[in-house]
Parts: C-alpha cells; sequence; structure tokens
C-alpha cells in the first residue's frame, strides 16, 4: 500500500541532491581538524558548505557555527553566555515556543518570562513592549514559524522593536528555513536557529547564525572546532547534505509557496464535511504547507492512529514525548478551549509531496474512516 505522508513539519525526507553529498562523504578519512591532505580536503568541503548557507541565508560565513541540529542551536544561543560578558539579565520567550527553547531557557539560571499571542498566535506586540519597558536588557526569544500551526512571525518589526530597547533578539527559524525567503541580515535578529531535517536535509545537522561582535561562548568544550563556537568534529556528511538541501529548497520556494492552494482545498473540502471544523491560525500568515485542524468532541490520539492504519502519516496538534500525548502549550496559549485542543491534528506537506492528489486522498479517507465526524457526508 502506497503511504501518504502528511507529516514534513516533524522531518521531511532526504533530498536527491543531499543525498548525493551525503553519500560522496561515507568511507573516506575526512576530520577536517588534521592538517595532512585528507584533513584539508575536509575543511575545503566544510568552508565551502559555510559559504553556500551564508549566501543562501543572507549572512557572513563567519555567523554560521554547524551544530548537530535545531535543538542544540538553541540552547547554544541561550545558554553558552558567561555571566561577566553577558549582553542582557533576564530572558523573554513567546507563548508559543518549541520546547527546545522553553527548556533551555528554564535551565538557564536566568529570570523568565512570556510574552502572550493572540488566537491566532501572533505575538502580542502591546506585551512585547511593556515587558521591554523594565530596564533590565532582555534575550527575547520568537520563532520564525510555529511548527503546529505553521503562523508566522513578523521577525523584522519585532527585532526592530527589540533592538530599541537594548536587548537581543534570538529567532528559531526551524519551521521556515526552506520554506520562506530567508535573509538573516534583513530580518534584524541577532540569532537564528535552523535544522537540516526540515528542508530535506540529513538528521543530526543544523546551525546558528550568530551577529559578529556578541561574545557568546561554547556549549560544547574540547577540540574548539567552529571557531571554539562549537567543539567535536564536525559531521561532514551532514554539513555538505545541507548545504546542497538548502541550495534545492531555495531554489524551489516558488513552487513550495504553491503548497497553499492544496492545503485551503484539503481545508475547504474538510469543512463542507464539517461545519463545525475549526481551522487554527486561519486569519494569520502561514506556511504553505502546513495546516492545524480539530473536530470538537474528537480525540487527537484516535484520529492519528485511524489514519495511520488507513495508511496515512499525520501529527497530533498536541506536544508529544516518547509516544506520549499531551496538552499543546501552543494550544493553551491560543486560548483554545482543551476539549477542543484535545482534538487537534496537523497535516504538513513538503517537497517531496503529491499536493493535489495527496489531499483529495485525504478528504476521501477522512469521509469514509471519521463519518461520524462528518454528519454532512452522511446525509
Amino acid at each position: 500500500m502506497d503511504r501518504i505522508y502528511l507529516d514534513h513539519n516533524a522531518t521531511s525526507p532526504m533530498r536527491p541532491e543531499a543525498m548525493a553529498a551525503f553519500t560522496s562523504c561515507l568511507g573516506q578519512s575526512l576530520n577536517a581538524s588534521s592538517v595532512h591532505y585528507e584533513g584539508r580536503l575536509a575543511r575545503q568541503k566544510i568552508e565551502a558548505s559555510r559559504q553556500t548557507l551564508a549566501e543562501l541565508l543572507g549572512c557572513k560565513a563567519q555567523d554560521v557555527i554547524f551544530t548537530a541540529g535545531g535543538s542544540e542551536a538553541c540552547n547554544q544561543a541561550i545558554k553558552a553566555w558567561d555571566a561577566s560578558t553577558r549582553p542582557f539579565d533576564r530572558i523573554l520567550v513567546s507563548a508559543i515556543e518549541h520546547d527546545a527553547v522553553l527548556k533551555a531557557a528554564e535551565s538557564s539560571g536566568l529570570p523568565v518570562d512570556t510574552v502572550a499571542v493572540d488566537h491566532n498566535g501572533l505575538i502580542s506586540l502591546d506585551d512585547l513592549r511593556r515587558q521591554l519597558e523594565d530596564p533590565t536588557a532582555a534575550l527575547v526569544c520568537v520563532m520564525a514559524a510555529n511548527n503546529e500551526t505553521g503562523v508566522i512571525q513578523p521577525i523584522a518589526a519585532l527585532a526592530a522593536l527589540v533592538q530599541a530597547h537594548g536587548s537581543l533578539l534570538f529567532c528559531d527559524a526551524s519551521q521556515a528555513v526552506g520554506k520562506l525567503p530567508i535573509s538573516f541580515r534583513d530580518m534584524g535578529a541577532d540569532m537564528m536557529a535552523l535544522s537540516a531535517h526540515k528542508f530535506g536535509g540529513a538528521l543530526g545537522a543544523g546551525a546558528l547564525l550568530v551577529k559578529q561582535g556578541l561574545p557568546l561562548g561554547a556549549l560544547i568544550d574540547g577540540g574548539g572546532q567552529e571557531a571554539r563556537k562549537r567543539s567535536g568534529t564536525e559531521n561532514l556528511p551532514a554539513i555538505v547534505a545541507m548545504a546542497a538541501a538548502m541550495q534545492a529548497a531555495v531554489q524551489g520556494l516558488d513552487a513550495f509557496a504553491r503548497l497553499a492552494v492544496e492545503r485551503d482545498r484539503l481545508e475547504q473540502g474538510l469543512m463542507q464535511l464539517n461545519a463545525d471544523l475549526i481551522v487554527f491560525g486561519q486569519q494569520a500568515p502561514r506556511l504553505a504547507n502546513t495546516s492545524c485542524f480539530a473536530v470538537p468532541a474528537s480525540r487527537a490520539e484516535t484520529l492519528v492512529m485511524g489514519l495511520d492504519l488507513a495508511g496515512v502519516s499525520v501529527s497530533s496538534g498536541s506536544a508529544c514525548s516518547s509516544g506520549k500525548v499531551g496538552a499543546s502549550h501552543v494550544m493553551r496559549a491560543m486560548g483554545v478551549a482543551p476539549d477542543l485542543a484535545a482534538g487537534a491534528l496537523r497535516l504538513s506537506f513538503g517537497w517531496s509531496s503529491h499536493a493535489a492528489a495527496e489531499a483529495e486522498a485525504f478528504i476521501k479517507i477522512w469521509s469514509n474512516q471519521f463519518s461520524g465526524l462528518c454528519p454532512s457526508a452522511a446525509e
């Protein structure tokens, strides 16, 4: 049975370009810290990948720190500071941040406050402005696009507001990079995290972009790689694959934007089946590939399992850990009633999707499998 994969926000398959770059490095003795020929070759490949990412993301090559993924990049941005040189003494996090940011902030040892969002999941500028009036400088953490709803935040405007108050902005762009045109320079954030497997790179690779002059330290000590910002032998296959995936993703941005047509068609088809269905963040700018919705009185875990048995892979809109489903802090922050939030599903297309056919098939499977949720279809 051909399965329908609608969970690209969790991870997207490796692109052919990334796979070719990845496999080209396997089976070779390529440690970029070595001074012999093989080491110099590895260093050349890493620096070429760094330059490629810099050109595609609107930054300087020296701004790019390679990491083992988005979670590590988020932790470094928040926690890798020496107390004597750190340019902030508190942390502000938006209420809909990924757990990699929320947990890192909690364990930073600094005071942490939450910035509210509205019912669409957009950050409250009034609440942020009010909290920035405190004369103590803050590190403000706001994601570029939400992993559950796809809602896109106005990062450039937020950066201007934050910096006008003498604070720093860190942007977790893991869900936005490769899906939206991204320029680190134009966004104005002080730091930005990305994760390769979200846009068709290999698992286990990411990067943190840092403006020059910030006294950020290392989260991992050791051999002093990455200009002493991230020790450990660089994961060469994953790094070159990330650069190749980024090139392909940027070239495919127009095609990615067109996924919104099929996403909207899917949502309209579901709403015709059930007028009570709620689409979260629908009135806000969203990633073209993402739909998060719920039907009152439904349970996400039941729907996810039923769809999986029918050959469709989707995610719950709730936060999942080790197979356990709990209440989504994103839904709570948006003011979604607990009973409705308990049924939230997330569907996300990607670069390899056959979106028109998959949307049509999903609507048919939904109608057949969950007829009790679709009274209009039964009439």
